[in-house]
């Protein structure tokens, strides 16, 4: 069989498998949407925390909240990002799998 018949044959597969599994497709990206957020929010709630209680037990001239806000944002933007490729290594293992 050649590289064209065989390209054609797997996004068929894939066009088959997609319709049949619409209602999981909703889920999986309500369930995506839900750890991209939390691992934003959390991360960053921890960071103005620390940040809270740095600034009222050490007074200075830097805001240590605003410091750690940043920072807890850049660590979630991270973590939502090792999570977003983690799930798309796995599903691109599916598809090759058939």
């Amino acid at each position: 069989m050649g590289k064209f018949a065989r390209e054609v044959e797997k996004k068929e597969a894939l066009m088959i498998r997609g319709r049949k599994e619409k209602g999981e497709t909703v889920w999986f990206g309500l369930g995506m949407f839900g750890i991209v957020g939390w691992s934003v929010a959390v991360p960053t709630l921890i960071g103005v925390a620390c940040g809270l209680w740095i600034d009222r037990t050490w007074p200075s001239q830097f805001s240590w909240t605003l410091m750690l806000l940043i920072g807890g944002v850049m660590i979630g933007c991270l973590n939502a990002w090792y999570w977003v490729r983690k799930s798309g290594r796995w599903s691109e293992k599916t598809d090759g799998d058939e």
